[in-house]
């Protein structure tokens, strides 16, 4: 499913990746920690081909999306990686249902198939009455819950979450954590996710440890 060998990442004289290889298998949900600092979401980045390695490739479903042309990795991007940030990043003019459809109509989906499809997620996501709301209009976990629906609307290899439940109460957080874990049962979906929080790393299949740009314990 994803695959990276010897990737390394320097910003000027740091180092911030030192030779990373890991390997995730499709269905698994893994979590990355470590300390701030130790290049957990530099290497979240390359995976998901926001940034290019110095060194070292990246395998996702036995693609090498680093030697495609530049225009071709953002299509590859759109198509085969969703993405869940702390902060949900919603288009603050869009409602939910809209918001959801984005990644699909960029995928040149016709716009009565991305409807169909944001629908039945948010009817998924228990957001069926929220559809309209703009995301002012909606609490911090039903932000969360869009900004997944957002991240699946492409039916993607791969869910890379960064702190995704870091700005939420405790209530909000426990109800996305389970929420990965029933995606990952009804859907077959694959989660790579970056936290600090402690119970959804020990719930996650695997915890890959990493310290100054090196992993110590996958």
């Amino acid at each position: 499913m994803i695959k990276t060998e010897g990737i390394t990442k320097s910003f000027g004289m740091l180092q911030v990746l030192k030779g990373i290889d890991i390997s995730i298998n499709k269905k698994e949900i893994v979590s990355i920690v470590g300390p701030s600092g130790a290049g957990k979401t530099t290497l979240l980045q390359i995976i998901g081909t926001l940034d290019k390695p110095d060194q070292g490739t990246v395998l996702v479903n036995g693609i090498d999306p680093f030697r495609l042309k530049e225009k071709d990795i953002s299509s590859f991007r759109n198509k085969n990686i969703g993405f869940v940030f702390q902060f949900h990043q919603l288009l603050p003019e869009f409602t939910a249902l809209e918001n959801v459809m984005i990644p699909a109509l960029i995928a040149k989906e016709k716009a009565s198939v991305a409807e169909k499809k944001a629908k039945e997620l948010l009817q998924f996501l228990k957001l069926t009455d929220r559809m309209t709301h703009k995301p002012s209009e909606l609490s911090g976990g039903e932000k969360q819950r869009v900004a997944v629906g957002r991240a699946l609307i492409n039916n993607p290899a791969v869910i890379l979450a960064d702190e995704p439940s870091g700005s939420l109460d405790t209530k909000n957080k426990e109800e996305l954590h389970a929420l990965f874990f029933e995606l990952r049962d009804k859907m077959d979906q694959t989660f790579v996710i970056v936290t600090h929080d402690e119970q959804l790393a020990a719930d996650t299949d695997r915890i890959i440890h990493m310290i100054d740009g090196t992993i110590i314990d996958k």
